[in-house]
C-alpha cells in the first residue's frame, strides 16, 4: 500500500477512526477507573460501619477505664443486647480484659485479626473478626469483634454491576449513534431531500451550508450536488428558452412561406421565395441544436496545437467570399509564434461566429483586425470592429440566445446564436469570451490555453 492510497487529511474515514477508537479508549477507561472504584467500594467497610465499629471500641475503653475488668463485663453484657454477634475485649497479650475468660472460639480468631481499613473477601464462607484499638490509649487494649452481618459489604454488588456493564455503556453507545447519526445520516438525509425535490422539478432547492462546508467526502458529493443542480437548472432553463424562442422565430418564415403560396406569384418566383425561407428556417435549427448540443454534451474534446495566423487566413478566404469584403479589410496583426492547444472545429466555429458578427455590424469599407499577446500560460487575444459598439448593459447579453439589439428581422441579421455558441464553444476548451467597448467599436476578448 503507498502512501497515496491513504485517505486525505479531512476524509471521512479519520473522523470515523477518530470517533471509534475514541469510543473503544473511553469503554475501556471507563471499564477500569470505574470498575476498579465499585470494586472497592464492595470491599471496603463503609463510612457508617467504621464510624459505629470505632465507637464501640471508644465504649469499651471508658468501661475499662472506669470500672476494669467488671466495668469491661458490664459493658459486653450490655452489648450482647444490642448486637447479635460476638465480640470481645482484649488486651497487648491477647488475653481478656475482663473477668471471664476467652471461649475457644473466641481464642481461634484473635491470633490473626482484620483492622478497619482493610478489604474484606467476598469469597468468604464466614463473617471476618475485626481488631479495634482504643480510640484513647492503642496500648491498654482492643475490641475484637465479629463484623454484624448488616456492616458486610457488597450489598449494592449487583446495582452496581448492572451501572456499570448495563446503563453506562449503554448511554455512551447511545452518545456513539448520536455522533454517528450526525456525521452520517443528516447529510445524507439532506442529499435524499435534494433527490426527492429534483424529482419534484424543483430544480433551485440547494443543499444547507453545513453540508457543503465540509471538508470530507460528503461535504464534496455535496457541492457535486449542487454544482450538479446548477447545471441540472441551467440547461433545463435553456433547453426551454430555446423552444419558445424557436417556436417564435420559426413563425416568421411559416407567415411569410404562407403568404407566398396563397399569392398569385408565378412559379419560378415562389420557388426561390420557399427556397430563401428554407435556408433562413434550416439555418436558425441547425444553429439551435448546435448551441443545445455544446450545452449538453460534457465529453472531453480532442485537443491538437492550433497556429491562429492559419485558422485566421482559413476564416477570411471564406468571409470575403460571403461578405464580398476584401482581404485588407479583415487584418490579423497576431505574431506567428501563436499556437494555442484546443479543439480545431469547436474553435474554427467560434472564430468564424465573431468575425461575422463583427463584419455584420462594421460600416461598409470599415476594417475588422484581430490582435493578441501571450499572458503566462494562455494567449489573450481581441478582435476589433469599427460598428457603433454596444451599451454597457447589454455586454453580457449578447451572448444570451436570440438577443438581437439592432431589432433585425429574423434571417436578415442572424438569429442572435452566432455569439452565444461562440461563447460555448470557448468554454468548452477551457478559454473564456467577453465584450468590451472601445472607441472605434466593439472589441471580443477570447482566452485560450497556449500551447507550450
Amino acid at each position: 500500500m503507498k502512501w497515496s492510497d491513504l485517505p486525505g487529511k479531512h476524509s471521512l474515514f479519520w473522523k470515523l477512526a477518530f470517533l471509534l477508537v475514541g469510543f473503544c479508549l473511553l469503554m475501556i477507561w471507563l471499564s477500569w477507573s470505574w470498575g476498579r472504584y465499585v470494586e472497592q467500594q464492595n470491599l471496603f467497610l463503609s463510612d457508617e460501619a467504621r464510624g459505629t465499629l470505632s465507637g464501640y471500641a471508644a465504649e469499651a475503653e471508658r468501661a475499662w477505664m472506669l470500672g476494669r475488668g467488671a466495668g469491661v463485663d458490664a459493658w459486653l453484657q450490655d452489648m450482647s443486647d444490642r448486637e447479635s454477634t460476638s465480640l470481645v475485649v482484649i488486651g497487648q497479650d491477647l488475653q481478656s480484659l475482663g473477668n471471664l475468660p476467652l471461649s475457644e472460639r473466641q481464642v481461634q480468631h484473635v491470633t490473626f485479626l482484620r483492622g478497619l481499613d482493610w478489604p474484606v473477601s467476598r469469597h468468604a464462607k464466614r463473617l471476618p473478626w475485626l481488631k479495634i484499638a482504643f480510640p484513647e490509649d492503642p496500648a491498654a487494649g482492643s475490641l475484637v469483634i465479629e463484623l454484624p452481618q448488616r456492616f458486610m459489604p457488597g450489598h449494592y454488588r449487583v446495582f452496581w454491576r448492572v451501572i456499570t456493564n448495563g446503563v453506562i455503556p449503554g448511554l455512551f453507545t447511545l452518545l456513539l449513534c448520536v455522533g454517528l447519526y450526525r456525521l452520517l445520516v443528516v447529510p445524507l438525509n439532506s442529499l435524499r431531500e435534494q433527490a426527492n425535490a429534483w424529482r419534484a422539478d424543483q430544480l433551485t432547492t440547494r443543499l444547507p451550508t453545513l453540508t457543503t462546508s465540509r471538508a470530507d467526502e460528503l461535504g464534496e458529493l455535496g457541492r457535486a450536488f449542487d454544482q450538479m443542480s446548477e447545471r441540472l437548472q441551467g440547461t433545463v432553463a435553456l433547453q426551454q428558452q430555446l423552444l419558445r424562442d424557436l417556436s417564435h422565430e420559426l413563425r416568421t418564415p411559416l407567415s411569410r412561406l404562407r403568404v407566398a403560396s396563397e399569392s398569385e406569384q408565378d412559379l419560378l418566383q415562389l420557388r426561390e421565395r420557399i427556397g430563401r425561407e428554407v435556408d433562413v428556417m434550416q439555418r436558425l435549427v441547425e444553429d439551435t441544436l448546435q448551441l443545445a448540443w455544446l450545452d449538453t454534451e460534457r465529453a472531453p474534446l480532442p485537443r491538437e496545437a492550433i497556429q491562429i495566423q492559419a485558422l485566421w487566413e482559413m476564416l477570411t478566404e471564406n468571409a470575403c467570399y460571403e461578405s464580398g469584403w476584401s482581404a485588407e479589410q479583415l487584418q490579423c496583426a497576431v505574431e506567428a509564434s501563436c499556437w494555442v492547444r484546443g479543439n480545431l472545429n469547436t474553435l474554427a466555429q467560434a472564430l468564424e461566429n465573431i468575425l461575422r458578427n463583427a463584419i455584420r455590424h462594421s460600416p461598409d469599407g470599415g476594417v475588422v483586425r484581430l490582435d493578441g499577446r501571450r499572458d503566462g500560460n494562455y494567449w489573450h487575444l481581441w478582435l476589433d470592429d469599427q460598428g457603433t459598439g454596444v451599451a454597457e448593459h447589454d455586454l453580457e447579453r449578447i451572448f444570451a440566445p436570440f438577443t438581437r439589439l439592432d431589432g433585425s428581422r429574423p434571417g436578415d441579421g442572424g438569429f442572435g446564436l452566432g455569439l452565444s455558441i461562440a461563447r460555448n464553444a470557448v468554454q468548452r476548451q477551457g478559454g473564456r469570451l467577453w465584450a468590451e467597448n472601445t472607441s472605434q467599436g466593439l472589441r471580443l476578448n477570447l482566452r485560450l490555453l497556449a500551447d507550450g
